[in-house]
């Protein structure tokens, strides 16, 4: 065996024998038909279709998707055709590699002349997510070899990743590859912040490493008093990128910002969780404002753990994070962590990769009653995590000005985000310094187009008032209210603007 197909094998030793000859097939196709070419750097081209593969089985995904990421340049280099996919690899690996060959056209500069490319990237992800990942693990390899790409090209592409896929991938939860992704590019769109930005994380790394390490001795002292064992900590460092973005919101004040570096502790359930979280309190003493408890409400794209911050006693303070073993992954991939995939045995129902490395589904332990709900469950989350594409997808046909309608479109679901509250709990997901107006066609139409006044956190509100992350908002309506021209200047997402312009120009006419 060839020492790539080793590689990818040796990350993916989750796969089935079946599985694994796709992959192989996969393989041998891409090495003779990309033999003639080489990258930029003078290396074969396949070693980038290796890398691919190795990316997306990091992250433990399917032989089909692996297989993808070998094929994904296919193609659009014109070394094989739709029909020769199609016929040796089936229309599922065809769709997902037709699929990264249109957002291969997507280019920043000139947002507008691609706007029908991003309009099909956008439909492909609404149909299957892994369009998306395949890309982002090309995209990953290609950032990590931008040296031997011309200066002018180098930045186009650099913020092409930080304005269109580290997005994407944020919002889908691929924490693991969106990292990747941003520190990456950074330094080639903006050079003289990331020498910036490096020299403030070296410093800081250096002055609350340590720090960090006497919290974690003290704490697992402590812990083991309690009976609790069962555990595992690392320390987290902020990506470079995510840092200077911070800064930037903060101008640039360091004595704001106090998760440069977090501790983490992973457990085995969530009653663990909040134990850990009482010995913490009990030891340190809490930050007010500063216990975000994103178990009992989770971030919309399903984004689960306890933060906490600290004064350490001697002055500094630090983060302390808390989640699951399942919670860790979900933070980690994301909705690549529910995606389900059939096997290449020709069994129909389809499964998920984690359950067959937990051995949760093996026939003799659980019914098959048992596994329909697992797998339900799953589907539902996943849907959870995704249903903004599809939202994405369909408002995107009807954009159709210039560049700057573009860029606010994409504004509105990739910029920061805020995480409101209907007075049932339940979590809506919003862009920043959005109105109780967004809010409520957010829920429904019906109620933004009758809106007439805002209750935020019980205190009545004008309905233009910006609202901030954490508020608890009642809408009151009246049949007789209808929008005007002060609600458009007031709004932020496009959804709410699209409606209200509509009616708008109904009334005109």
């Amino acid at each position: 065996m060839e020492n790539g197909l080793k590689e990818i094998f040796s990350l993916a030793d989750y796969l089935s024998k079946e599985d694994k000859k796709l992959v192989e097939k996969a393989y041998y196709f891409a090495k003779e038909a990309h033999k003639e070419q080489k990258r930029k750097s003078g290396e074969p081209y396949f070693i980038h279709l290796i890398e691919t593969a190795k990316n997306l089985a990091s992250i433990k995904m399917d032989a089909v998707t692996i297989s993808a990421g070998l094929l994904h340049d296919s193609i659009e280099d014109g070394v094989a055709t739709d029909e020769e996919i199609k016929e040796k690899f089936g229309e599922e690996i065809y769709f997902l590699v037709d699929g990264v060959t249109k957002l291969g056209k997507v280019r920043f500069q000139g947002m507008e002349r691609h706007n029908e490319s991003l309009k099909k990237l956008f439909i492909a992800t609404s149909k299957d997510i892994r369009v998306a990942i395949v890309k982002f693990a090309d995209r990953i390899h290609n950032i990590k070899t931008l040296e031997f790409v011309k200066p002018e090209k180098r930045k186009r592409i650099a913020l092409e990743t930080l304005d269109i896929y580290t997005p994407l991938a944020q919002r889908l939860g691929i924490s693991v590859f969106a990292k990747q992704l941003e520190d990456n590019a950074f330094p080639y769109a903006h050079p003289e912040e990331y020498k910036k930005v490096s020299e403030i994380l070296q410093t800081r790394k250096k002055q609350t490493l340590p720090q960090l390490e006497k919290i974690m001795k003290n704490l697992k002292k402590k812990f083991a008093e309690n009976g609790i064992l069962n555990f595992r900590s690392k320390y987290r460092i902020k990506g470079i990128y995510s840092l200077y973005k911070k800064l930037k919101r903060k101008n640039w004040d360091l004595n704001k910002i106090h998760d440069i570096a977090a501790i983490r502790l992973i457990t085995k359930d969530v009653k663990t969780c909040y134990e850990i979280l009482g010995i913490i309190h009990q030891q340190y003493r809490p930050m007010p404002g500063r216990i975000k408890d994103y178990i009992a409400f989770p971030k919309p794209n399903g984004y689960q753990s306890i933060h906490t911050t600290v004064f350490t006693g001697d002055g500094g303070v630090a983060e302390i994070q808390i989640r699951t073993e399942q919670m860790d992954r979900e933070a980690e991939l994301g909705a690549a962590s529910h995606i389900s995939y059939k096997e290449q045995t020709g069994a129909t129902d389809k499964i998920y990769w984690f359950e067959k490395l937990t051995n949760l589904f093996v026939k003799d332990k659980k019914s098959k009653e048992i596994q329909e709900k697992e797998k339900k469950k799953e589907k539902e989350k996943l849907e959870r995590r995704t249903h903004w594409v599809k939202e994405l997808a369909e408002s995107s046909q009807e954009v159709t000005g210039g560049e700057k309608d573009i860029k606010e479109h994409l504004d509105d679901f990739f910029k920061d985000r805020i995480f409101v509250f209907t007075p049932n709990g339940d979590v809506i997901d919003l862009p920043e310094n959005s109105t109780p107006i967004d809010f409520a066609f957010m829920i429904h139409t019906d109620l933004g187009m009758s809106i007439t006044g805002a209750r935020i956190n019980n205190e009545y509100k004008s309905i233009s008032t910006p609202l901030k992350n954490g508020d608890i908002v009642e809408i009151e309506t009246s049949k007789k209210s209808k929008p005007t021209q002060k609600w458009l200047e007031a709004v932020k997402t496009t959804f709410a603007k699209r409606k209200i312009k509509n009616f708008l120009e109904k009334e005109k006419s």
